[in-house]
């Protein structure tokens, strides 16, 4: 089951311009950069001998959020990824820029993520291609600048088994090399069974090792997903983090409820998520919040 799945194009209303809303200008208007931009970039890789049928297009995600909570009530976010299509180049190559890397976002509550995976990856630039892929494997590398505009390189392998048809086991491994961060790797395993009727389970294990501190980074998480309708969804989850170093210890606990509606635009989406976080430089004191956020998708998805 696919919650609150994006549509396949992003546009949603067939007035001319200049009677449309301002949400519907400001969608048209991103959504026209972004696709000017992907031009621009796949112009330099234009074989002037060749005609391609397909062309070069982008997409965008934008969040914005506030995740007030006991002893910290300025918890601001906001978070972006663009990725431009190039079929110009060989393979199927993607460039991408955003401020996070979804690969390494276990946790919904920035409060809850570690500090040491999501800081460092407050912006990054990459060309990502696609080296195999199939409807149950995907092996992509790419080459980029991140983590304080760090060159690094990166291979992932993704691999899914289909246990029956309402288990799945997804399991992915990727390795990676920082030129001052130096080598990491993350591992990942998740179990996934349909319940009856929309509902889905999902157990998510996650190991990032990270050659600087010589040590490892755990995360598990249970998770339930409720889908209501087409545009309203729930997702129930119980998130445990923890170190390697100097002792395989907890570092922190989160439950949460997160109530995802997509509204007045089909490209506009807004969440609510009452959560309980502790943490162990807080002494593992509970500390209640509710994360507030809206979402935008601009350009074509798929």
């Amino acid at each position: 089951m696919v919650v609150l799945a994006l549509p396949a194009q992003a546009q949603d209303s067939q007035q001319p311009l200049q009677d449309q809303p301002w949400l519907d200008d400001l969608q048209d208007n991103v959504t026209d950069s972004i696709n000017a931009t992907a031009l621009w970039f796949d112009h330099f890789f234009a074989d002037e001998s060749l005609q391609m049928d397909e062309k070069a297009r982008g997409e965008a995600r934008i969040r914005l959020g506030w995740e007030p909570r006991s002893r910290a009530v300025n918890e601001f976010e906001t978070r972006f990824r663009v990725r431009v299509k190039l079929p110009n180049m060989k393979h199927q190559t993607d460039l991408i820029f955003s401020d996070y890397d979804e690969d390494e976002d276990a946790s919904s509550i920035k409060a809850a993520r570690n500090d040491a995976i999501d800081n460092r990856n407050r912006f990054s630039m990459a060309l990502r291609w696609t080296a195999k892929k199939s409807a149950d494997l995907n092996v992509s590398h790419r080459i980029g600048v991140g983590r304080k505009l760090q060159p690094y390189v990166k291979s992932q392998v993704r691999k899914t088994f289909g246990l029956s048809d309402i288990n799945n086991v997804n399991l992915e491994a990727s390795v990676y090399y920082y030129t001052q961060d130096r080598f990491g790797s993350h591992l990942m395993a998740q179990y996934e069974h349909q319940l009856a009727g929309n509902d889905l389970f999902r157990f998510d294990n996650h190991f990032y090792f990270r050659d600087e501190e010589n040590d490892w980074i755990w995360q598990h998480g249970w998770y339930k997903y409720s889908q209501w309708d087409d545009k309203t969804a729930m997702i129930y989850g119980l998130y445990v983090e923890g170190n390697s170093r100097p002792n395989y210890r907890v570092e922190e606990y989160l439950v949460s409820t997160r109530w995802r509606k997509n509204a007045l635009r089909k490209w506009l989406f807004f969440e609510v998520e009452p959560f309980m976080l502790w943490r162990r430089d807080e002494d593992f004191k509970v500390s209640y919040g509710l994360a507030l956020r809206v979402e935008g998708y601009f350009g074509h998805s798929g």
